[in-house]
């Protein structure tokens, strides 16, 4: 029999929660709902009015994965969605997560959540920027926290506060909250470092992903900055073999983590049990790109 339960007045049922849906740690589906239930708060804001992409892997990282934009067939008709530009003038409706039952609804489908820099009622007009640095085997985390230090540097000259999370995954993300600005304006600036990077650290960065010049290196993957493209969002699970979480770091632990030498990052790696705590103790590091409060003009 499915379990139904009811979130803030709407009813849900709430399906295979047994489910080992990480087998290295033996995460069940349960454990999974719960996270994003108590740590609802974090992530919500970061999907508030942002049009949502699927990663599904109902069946585990092992399993199949299919990523989504278009609302799955069964979407409850109380889901916001949201219309939203598509190639060649065409319009799509995406599901905009903006409550509990929402998050708790998609959750129990089992996905990432991936968003754009961009809010639904101001598609293209981004305000936030990113860059996702990939490392290159045998290049590790490590590596890439030394490409973050030097783009928070450079960011700083332009006058532009930056941020990092764990992608988690293999690399770091760094976070520019922005006063709207058009994407394809961000897209070109967030090339332009990239470019700047790889000429002052050519060893390190790289600006394009060609894989025959990746390994030991951060590859600054710019393209994020597109309107069509979509990131992590912070907070998310990812379909890993272990739960990790995409997850908002301090500089200081950015910078320990460039200091650890060939070290594997493992401090850099979060998985679910770690996050409640970390927001009891730092509150939502991520929270300027939310309020705003330290988005500047791009220069």
């Amino acid at each position: 029999m499915t379990p139904i339960t009811e979130v803030e007045g709407r009813r849900l049922a709430l399906t295979n929660l047994e489910k080992v849906l990480h087998p290295a740690t033996g995460t069940t589906k349960g454990e999974i709902l719960h996270y994003y239930a108590t740590t609802a708060g974090a992530i919500l804001a970061h999907l508030h009015n942002r049009p949502v992409s699927f990663l599904r892997y109902p069946d585990g990282p092992d399993g199949q994965l299919f990523f989504t934009k278009n609302p799955p067939p069964g979407t409850p008709s109380w889901v916001r969605t949201s219309e939203v530009p598509r190639s060649d003038d065409k319009h799509a409706r995406q599901v905009v997560v903006q409550d509990l039952a929402s998050l708790i609804w998609a959750a129990n489908l089992v996905v990432e959540f991936h968003t754009p820099q961009w809010q639904a009622d101001t598609p293209a007009v981004a305000d936030r920027m990113v860059f996702d640095l990939d490392p290159g085997a045998p290049a590790t985390v490590t590596q890439c926290c030394a490409v973050a230090l030097w783009l928070r540097e450079r960011l700083a000259a332009d006058g532009l506060h930056a941020y990092a999370k764990t992608s988690g995954s293999k690399g770091l993300h760094v976070l520019v909250p922005l006063e709207p600005t058009p994407s394809e304006k961000v897209s070109a600036y967030a090339k332009s470092l990239a470019v700047e990077g790889e000429a002052a650290l050519p060893g390190l960065i790289l600006h394009r992903m060609t894989r025959s010049l990746r390994p030991g290196k951060v590859f600054v993957d710019h393209s994020q900055n597109s309107a069509k493209k979509t990131t992590a969002t912070p907070y998310t699970l990812r379909a890993r073999t272990e739960p990790t979480v995409s997850t908002p770091v301090t500089w200081d632990e950015v910078e320990a983590g460039a200091d650890s030498g060939s070290g594997s990052g493992e401090n850099l790696v979060f998985r679910i049990g770690d996050i409640a705590p970390r927001l009891e103790r730092y509150g939502d590091l991520l929270g300027p790109l939310v309020n705003l409060n330290r988005a500047r003009p791009l220069p």
